[in-house]
């Protein structure tokens, strides 16, 4: 026993193990400054330091601290007592495009503008990340539907276009894991039951187009087609408009045309 305790008494002069120490104490700060960035996703652009620090599960005077890091960063931005994320994650941003498949984003851009001015409806182009839709990009106008979710906002998979027609072209196993977990309603007509929902994939896959009949937002419907590559939809792109001001079938071929050439432009990577 005594042994012991010389041991862990010579662990602690060691020089080694405080920098050990220190490295974890760096690590854990890193993590919670990551947190405190994530907080802005879904608690609003602007925010105190009270409400940052409840929504991280951190005192108050830590949020403090690490905000004045990424301040002095340029990650966050102050305004008075208020913050907000800074410009320099609009430029970060802006660059993970790239990172996506093959670079998609700069692919497809060319065919979203084609096919927002064949339809006159609101475009967008998203990704799966589980059980929820990223917005990659999208095209509005003057008189299209508004387009409430941001690029790089997120999306319930199971009650969108967009997110149907993506977990269609999945794995059995992939999809066996959204249908398990409860699905969100974000309307009266979102889906609630995930035996019709599979049924419902199924018949989606056996006609490459996903439809949101106001499952998402009342009063917008939505079809979408998938970017596929080895039989997989790595990406998806859609059409929405108002329910009483477009028959989206008009648009199914324009639609689907796009997202083919898309896949082609990938796939010829």
């Amino acid at each position: 026993m005594t042994a012991v305790l010389e041991e862990q008494h010579d662990l602690r002069e060691r020089p080694g193990a405080d920098v050990s120490r220190s490295e974890q104490q760096g690590t854990a700060s890193v993590l919670k400054a990551l947190q405190l960035l994530d907080v802005f996703r879904d608690g609003g652009p602007v925010l105190g330091v009270s409400e940052i620090a409840r929504r991280v599960g951190v005192p108050t005077s830590t949020a403090f601290r690490l905000l004045a890091y990424l301040v002095e960063g340029e990650f966050i931005t102050k305004e008075g007592t208020r913050y907000r994320l800074g410009d320099k994650l609009f430029q970060l941003g802006n660059q993970v495009s790239l990172c996506l498949p093959k670079g998609l984003r700069e692919l497809a851009g060319p065919h979203l503008g084609e096919l927002y001015a064949a339809t006159g409806m609101t475009v967008r182009l998203a990704v799966l990340e589980g059980a929820e839709v990223v917005i990659v990009d999208k095209i509005v106008g003057l008189r299209t539907v508004p387009a409430a979710t941001a690029i790089g906002g997120r999306v319930p998979a199971t009650c969108t276009a967009l997110g149907k027609i993506m977990l269609a072209f999945q794995s059995a196993g992939d999809i066996a894991k959204v249908l398990q977990a409860p699905l969100p309603r974000l309307t009266r007509y979102s889906p609630s039951q995930p035996r019709l929902l599979h049924k419902q994939l199924i018949d989606i896959r056996s006609t490459g187009l996903g439809y949101d009949l106001e499952e998402s937002v009342l009063g917008q419907v939505c079809v979408a087609a998938p970017i596929l590559s080895g039989g997989v939809a790595v990406a998806a792109i859609s059409l929405s408009a108002r329910t009483h001001q477009t028959n989206l079938t008009q648009s199914t071929a324009a639609l689907q045309q796009a997202a083919g050439r898309i896949s082609g432009l990938l796939n010829a990577q």
